[in-house]
């Protein structure tokens, strides 16, 4: 009778292989990697624009010396002096500071405007196809007449004060605000719709429970269109209506006009601050009330 012998049998877990680290007795455990706090975060979003306009300073310094030395330096000031002449001088400060207030006042009433009109329109074409065929088209003619052809109709229809101002925003301002809240409106999901038909819900309903809110993330960008164009359209109308009190567009006009070219880029960069600020606000609402709820649907 033969007899086999059984072999041992080791576990592979019983020893450690000689290529597997084994950590020291004692030590701790590797603490989990960090993600980038909040400064660091900040400085990688803000560095690559800071450095771009680092660079385009120093071009501006070196033009700007150039153009000093051949003895045309009012062409292009230095960017310190727009800042000494324009921002820090006391007199200059002040007209700056309150035309901008006045062309901000024109901005925002024109921006009311034509969000009214526009969201309105928009509605009004998405419930009935016969009025998005029968006036769509004058949207879009609207928006292709250069608004330097109708600036002078609209002085003379409407006078030359606040409400030629405000209807010259209007103008500029409109067309983002009804195309983009017709896409929103437009671009509801067709099972979404098809869900309503069969609830039998009218179209009140539709619009107010389904079309209107889906359509928000469309309508918050075109009025972070119609933002940055109303501050244009402002600057347009107090550039070319002098009567009544004056704006920033006054003041680039006069300053202008006087070869006073330190205060003017202080002037335009004012005016350039005010666009970025409402399209901020914008866009910081737009974050507020559907960014986090669009984001997840999405």
């Amino acid at each position: 009778m033969s007899t086999t012998s059984a072999e041992p049998v080791v576990s592979e877990t019983s020893e450690p292989s000689a290529s597997t680290p084994v950590p020291p007795v004692g030590s701790a455990p590797a603490a989990p990697p960090r993600g980038r706090g909040p400064i660091s975060r900040a400085l990688i979003l803000a560095g690559p624009p800071l450095g771009v306009l680092a660079v385009l300073v120093g071009i501006w310094y070196l033009i700007a010396g150039i153009l000093t030395a051949t003895g045309k330096g009012f062409l292009l000031p230095m960017p310190h002096e727009m800042f000494t002449k324009g921002f820090f001088d006391p007199q200059v400060s002040v007209d700056i500071w309150t035309a901008l207030f006045r062309t901000t006042g024109v901005a925002l009433t024109g921006l009311a405007v034509a969000m009214v009109i526009g969201i309105g329109w928009a509605v009004a074409m998405s419930l009935a196809r016969w009025v998005e065929r029968s006036t769509y088209a004058y949207a879009v003619i609207l928006q292709c007449i250069p608004i330097l052809a109708l600036v002078p109709l609209v002085g003379f229809w409407f006078g030359y004060e606040f409400t030629a101002r405000v209807i010259v925003c209007i103008l500029i301002a409109l067309f983002p605000m009804v195309s983009n809240t017709l896409f929103g409106l437009q671009s509801v999901d067709k099972s979404q719709r098809e869900l309503f038909r069969l609830q039998k819900a009218n179209k009140w309903t539709v619009l107010t429970k389904l079309t209107l809110p889906a359509a928000l993330p469309s309508i918050f960008v075109g009025m972070r269109t119609s933002a940055g164009l109303s501050v244009i359209g402002a600057i347009v109308g107090d550039y070319f209506f002098r009567r009544g009190e004056p704006g920033i567009g006054s003041l680039i006009s006069n300053y202008q006009s006087r070869l006073q070219s330190a205060e003017l880029f202080a002037a335009i960069l004012a005016a350039c601050l005010l666009g970025v600020v409402i399209f901020a606000f914008f866009g910081w609402l737009s974050k507020v009330a559907v960014g986090r709820w669009y984001d997840a649907v999405r």
